[in-house]
């Protein structure tokens, strides 16, 4: 979650939504996201919209839970007030941030709001990310016996030099540890990889590619380290004390990771994303990927519903101040018309195994499928049958993909 939100236009005291929210409600899955904002350390890398000890002016990490569950009581009310129909929740993830500095107790008191105040559907999917040194098996399990069933690992590499270039803190060699912890605890484990960072070697991704696939997870995230405006990196990166990610040798990164997976029994489906089987898939982030429905707890979270996407306010102590008043914290709001939304359904699933129907399409950007089936930028059998899929290599080019798909 990147920490600069956008400019729109301001959301009301009371949250309240448009009623066009409503219109085809039932059809949509409902997910919820949780954000936490807390972090031990902020690393250099991170734009996320995240805080450590000495950021949180006065903020108390022991009041988070409270406030986040007074927010899911807003949730509801608004959804309530705005005509949209009672729908169970069928994600629910926690991100951050690192969700696991909290006690487990805390994840499982908000977890338990967002149970009481809408259900859940039958196998639900619920997540929590976590740093490798931030939990145990005792804190896995209190999980598991509380509903939750899935763990994503913050792993990002298995090579020491890489992970203090990133000023990640937990040693490579725990990993396997907490793995086991999840495995022993009955939850399906993913690993968080990133791929790039400056002083990489090819020979360093293999083996931190190796050293992941060895867990045996159900599936794993790879991203390509994108250096962010105002972060430390960006800093370091413009005054020549590190080199700038170099983008022949992210892409080449890239089809070593899906060759390896490949090799080890792993599907992509979405450009960054891998399982064992399509049950393994992250079916809370194909919500974001499908256009479902959902609202993002804490401080500036996201949401979306029906064709409205908001957002709240960043720091923790302007969102307490909100939520304590009783006022949405809410910050900006936008309500997207039917051609952005159809824009964004090509951005977003253009990207997916799953892939894009060809009637989503202008006259001009199926013109263009011929053109991209020739490039060996889109699988050929599934353009003809209507549906747009990328190849390996339309994943690598990726924006090109997308902007001739809509006709510029």
């Amino acid at each position: 979650m990147p920490s600069a939100l956008p400019l729109a236009d301001p959301a009301p005291p009371d949250g309240l939504l448009p009623a066009s929210v409503a219109e085809g409600a039932d059809a949509r899955n409902f997910g919820v996201y949780l954000h936490v904002p807390f972090c031990r350390v902020r690393c250099g890398y991170c734009d996320f919209n995240t805080y450590t000890a000495t950021e949180l002016r006065g903020v108390k990490r022991s009041d988070y839970a409270a406030q986040a569950v007074t927010e899911i009581a807003l949730a509801q009310t608004v959804l309530d007030h705005s005509g949209v129909p009672a729908r169970p929740v069928s994600t629910v993830f926690f991100g951050g941030g690192t969700p696991t500095l909290l006690p487990a107790s805390d994840l499982i008191e908000m977890f338990h709001a967002v149970v009481d105040t809408w259900g859940l559907v039958p196998g639900a999917e619920v997540t929590t990310e976590a740093n490798p040194d931030s939990v145990d098996l005792d804190y896995l399990q209190a999980l598991k016996a509380a509903g939750f069933t899935r763990v994503s690992f913050g792993m990002q590499s298995a090579v020491p030099h890489v992970l203090a270039t990133l000023e990640r803190t937990h040693d490579p060699e725990r990993v396997p540890l907490v793995v086991q912890w999840a495995r022993e605890a009955g939850l399906q484990v993913s690993l968080d990889l990133i791929y790039g960072t400056p002083g990489e070697s090819l020979d360093d991704w293999q083996r931190s590619l190796e050293h992941a696939i060895a867990q045996q997870p159900d599936h794993v995230s790879a991203y390509a380290l994108i250096v962010e405006d105002g972060t430390k990196l960006a800093r370091q990166i413009k005054r020549g004390e590190v080199a700038a990610p170099d983008d022949d040798l992210q892409a080449d990164m890239y089809e070593l990771a899906d060759r390896m997976l490949a090799e080890a029994g792993f599907d992509w489906y979405e450009v960054s994303n891998w399982s064992r089987t399509a049950e393994h898939r992250s079916r809370h982030n194909l919500s974001y990927w499908q256009g479902a429905d959902w609202w993002g707890v804490g401080p500036g979270a996201h949401s979306h519903v029906g064709g409205v996407r908001w957002w709240n306010v960043k720091h923790p102590a302007a969102y307490a101040d909100r939520i304590l008043g009783g006022q949405s914290p809410a910050a900006g709001r936008e309500t997207l018309d039917p051609e952005t939304r159809r824009v964004e359904r090509v951005l977003l699933r253009s990207r997916i195994r799953d892939g894009l129907s060809t009637g989503e399409l202008t006259p001009a950007g199926r013109v263009a499928v011929a053109g991209l089936i020739a490039d060996e930028l889109v699988d050929p059998a599934a353009a003809i049958a209507g549906t747009i899929v990328p190849t390996l290599r339309g994943r690598l080019l990726a924006d090109i993909v997308v902007r001739r798909l809509l006709g510029d």
